[in-house]
């Protein structure tokens, strides 16, 4: 059958693993997808960026395309145009009975090969684009008797058109410009074309403004789109440089309090597990200890019931024996009971100002009779003159007193035990060493926790509840003092009780 030690120790790893399974790993995913959503912040950006700008090309192509449909005739022939006082034709034609005149004779190919196009062209002037191996093309026409007057349209003009237009939709957004490109061709068949159209791509990415949205213009302007392009900065690059920045302090944050998290209600578990094995082993040590005592003084009480002693001298002993036990059980039970008044803040203190020397002689006297004929070298100093300190008599007395019983049951054969009283700066200075078996440094911070007994042989075999150091530390601070020690294996040790003294 399993130890409680390992009953309590498998159940707290299998806490602890409940715990990362509950915990850590749902939070893991978690962080897996926020990951996830930092590499593709970039996508996102683009996405709402896109989704905002969409709407506003939309908005201001309405607008740009009722403004064409309403155009200003400045004069017929040849034809001149303008909207909001902005000349779009820069270059014009004529075409009469199947006859084209063009003012730029490089463009009077173009114009033939649009002729079955004209046939149809209304009286009120029109905007359409065309498709030539010349080139994309924006031409405005229109039919007077039988006639058809048009012109190439400037792209700077109509974007000059444009801009003017979306000017208040830009106004405290990104900032950006609006820009009327052709519309990209759809790469020829084959790896090698399709690899060229990608470096081209490439270059023109590189070399142009970041394009935050682009919309495809309806008939009769297929051939062009109208693009909202990034000035300065790229805002895609900074929101979603920000935004991972920001992401990433949040999933670092997350990560280090959840590590914290972790830890803590680890070593939470741990101590807990810790403390119900040292409660079992206080309840089995003081059950053993009590049951000590009280085994000795039944059997001494069967000797006096049965007339066994009959010697007034053999009865005297067995009489002393039966104060020495009692006295025992009764400083365990003491012992116990302080522990729980104090645990429980029931613990009264009653604050007088008293001479130190009356406290350590209080402490010598109750541990000399308590070792009475005990092998050892006791040696008191008390220095003269010191201050008064306010503090129970009583209480501070049985903190001395558990110490100079730790230094008893702690050292060997030859017991060497120092009590000092001493002044030291604002504080008084009570101390007691010995030449005992000494504490290691890891020990030396646990020692004054509950139920805790540093483990030795000589320790296992000493009498003791784990209880003395940590009631007496509590006893101190209640006074706003402090206890501290100094020790090492097989050096001795060294306790100090601070207590300020009076003012």
């Amino acid at each position: 059958m399993a130890t409680p030690q390992t009953a309590e120790f498998l159940s707290f790893r299998r806490t602890f693993t409940l715990l990362i399974l509950l915990v850590v790993l749902p939070s893991a995913g978690l962080s897996g997808f926020g990951v996830v959503a930092i590499i593709n912040e970039r996508a996102a950006v683009e996405k709402r960026l896109t989704a905002t700008w969409s709407g506003r090309l939309t908005t201001v192509w309405a607008d740009v395309k009722a403004r064409l449909d309403t155009l200003e005739v400045v004069s017929e022939s040849p034809l001149q145009v303008t909207s909001s006082e902005i000349t779009l034709i820069e270059s014009t034609f004529d075409v009469d009975d199947g006859g084209v005149i063009a003012q730029d004779g490089a463009l009077e190919p173009v114009v033939k090969i649009l002729l079955p196009q004209f046939s149809v062209v209304p009286q009120k002037p029109v905007v359409f684009s065309a498709s030539t191996p010349q080139g994309v093309f924006l031409l405005i026409a229109r039919r007077t008797n039988g006639a058809v007057h048009g012109g190439f349209v400037s792209q700077a003009a109509l974007e000059r058109l444009v801009r003017e237009v979306g000017a208040p939709l830009l106004a405290g957004g990104e900032p950006a410009q609006l820009a009327l490109l052709p519309v990209k061709p759809v790469p020829a068949e084959g790896v090698l074309a399709r690899l060229a159209s990608g470096v081209t791509e490439a270059r023109e990415a590189a070399l142009a403004p970041p394009e935050l949205a682009s919309l495809a213009l309806p008939s009769p302007f297929q051939d062009y789109r109208l693009v909202a392009q990034a000035v300065g900065e790229d805002p895609v690059g900074k929101a979603s440089a920000r935004n991972r920045t920001v992401y990433g302090v949040l999933l670092g944050i997350f990560y280090v309090t959840l590590a914290l998290g972790v830890l803590f209600t680890g070593r939470t578990l741990y101590r807990e597990a810790q403390l119900s094995r040292l409660k079992t082993d206080f309840v089995s040590l003081v059950s053993h200890e009590l049951r000590t005592p009280l085994t000795s003084i039944r059997m001494f009480i069967e000797m006096l019931a049965t007339g066994k002693v009959k010697d007034q001298a053999e009865m005297q002993t067995v009489l002393d024996l039966l104060v020495k036990e009692t006295t025992r059980l009764s400083t365990m039970i003491e012992t116990v009971l302080d522990f729980s008044r104090i645990e429980s803040g029931k613990k009264q203190y009653e604050l007088q100002p008293v001479p130190v020397g009356e406290v350590v002689t209080a402490a010598v006297e109750a541990f000399r009779a308590q070792r009475v004929g005990a092998s050892m070298t006791l040696t008191v100093d008390v220095a003269p003159d010191l201050p008064i300190v306010v503090l129970d008599r009583h209480a501070i007395a049985g903190a001395v007193l558990n110490l100079l019983q730790n230094a008893f049951k702690y050292s060997g054969d030859d017991k060497r035990i120092t009590l000092r009283a001493l002044r030291d700066g604002p504080d008084v200075v009570i101390e007691v060493q010995d030449n005992g078996i000494g504490i290691p440094r890891r020990e030396q911070r646990r020692i004054f926790d509950r139920f805790y007994r540093v483990d030795s042989l000589l320790s296992r075999h000493t009498e003791g509840s784990g209880l003395g150091l940590s009631i007496a530390q509590r006893i101190i601070e209640a006074h706003e003092g402090r206890i501290s020690v100094e020790s090492a294996p097989g050096l001795g040790s060294t306790f100090r009780i601070h207590l300020k003294a009076a003012q």
